[in-house]
């Protein structure tokens, strides 16, 4: 695997981590069609947790099979694929050293009430199963929020120690913060912000909207004309508040919608200097063949052919 340049400019970023965990993140930047670009197009299913199996995988069934989604990620040319730890289990050894993986370490549940995660799998599973990477949601705003932190604190120190890179999934919610303010531009460049000053590597968050949601931040966005009017604004401004785009920053899909806004709005993060997109109902929940092709719509977006 000859490293591009580009991946190496990233790699520098990273100025505290060790030849394993840097080795990690070239394994998941190398990887599939857009290899060396910079880019990544991840595929998370997790959502069987989160919303149970029927609303998950009932509107294509053969997603009800793990082996599907690996294969799924490696035939459409992805970077990776982040699951739970079942998830991974079912089929690691079938697909071990085809795609690196991602181990989602917490979920929630459609059954509970409170905005929190239990964490469910270990850095040791990680290890085992050959994952190139830990994955870890926080709900910044949430009453959880504070034991979140110290949760993601430690696991990374110890996946970061063996040579794993960490991605967090920074999902503001609970709180205060209303439905419309979850996704605001200015709470989604503070949870962004938050989850690199965790120690992120890579960091998910949704695509913002153009509210202001905090009173404390609107004078501050008025009188720095801060640019949000569009997405692809809103996008730079999410990916700056990330170190000044030094941290990977890739952003979620969301719930189904068309095809036409969904390539869109997929225009609209690259044109924003995003790194690409976490992307998993919009594809695991059409038929093989219509998710192939709107992977490889996607992926030539972000090579600029599309």
């Amino acid at each position: 695997m000859k490293m591009t340049p580009r991946v190496r400019k990233i790699l520098a970023n990273y100025e505290s981590d060790n030849p394993g965990t840097k080795g990690n993140l070239a394994r998941m930047l190398m990887q599939g069609r857009l290899a060396g670009t910079g880019k990544l197009v991840i595929l998370p299913v997790d959502q069987g947790f989160e919303h149970g199996p029927a609303r998950s995988f009932a509107p294509n069934p053969p997603a009800y099979d793990p082996r599907y989604h690996f294969q799924l990620a490696i035939d459409a040319g992805l970077n990776a694929y982040a699951a739970p730890l079942g998830m991974l289990e079912a089929a690691a050894a079938s697909f071990a050293g085809e795609i690196p993986t991602i181990l989602k370490m917490n979920s929630s549940n459609s059954l509970a009430t409170e905005k929190d995660q239990a964490v469910t799998a270990t850095v040791s599973d990680a290890l085992k199963l050959g994952c190139s990477a830990v994955g870890f949601t926080i709900y910044p705003g949430s009453d959880a929020a504070y034991e979140q932190f110290e949760e993601i604190r430690e696991l990374a120190e110890e996946a970061k120690s063996v040579g794993l890179a960490v991605v967090i999934w920074s999902y503001p919610r609970g709180g205060d913060l209303s439905k419309p303010a979850e996704t605001a531009v200015d709470i989604c460049a503070y949870a962004a912000h938050m989850a690199a000053l965790l120690g992120a590597h890579i960091i998910k968050v949704k695509p913002p909207t153009a509210v202001v949601a905090l009173e404390a931040a609107k004078k501050t966005y008025e009188t720095q004309r801060i640019p949000i009017a569009t997405m692809t604004e809103r996008i730079r401004h999410v990916v700056q508040a990330c170190f000044n785009g030094r941290r990977i920053v890739v952003f979620s899909g969301g719930e189904a919608k068309d095809l036409d806004s969904l390539y869109a709005e997929i225009r609209e993060i690259r044109d924003g200097g995003a790194n690409g997109s976490i992307i998993g109902r919009n594809t695991f929940q059409r038929p093989r063949e219509e998710a192939l092709v709107l992977l490889d719509q996607i992926i030539k977006i972000y090579l600029g052919q599309a």
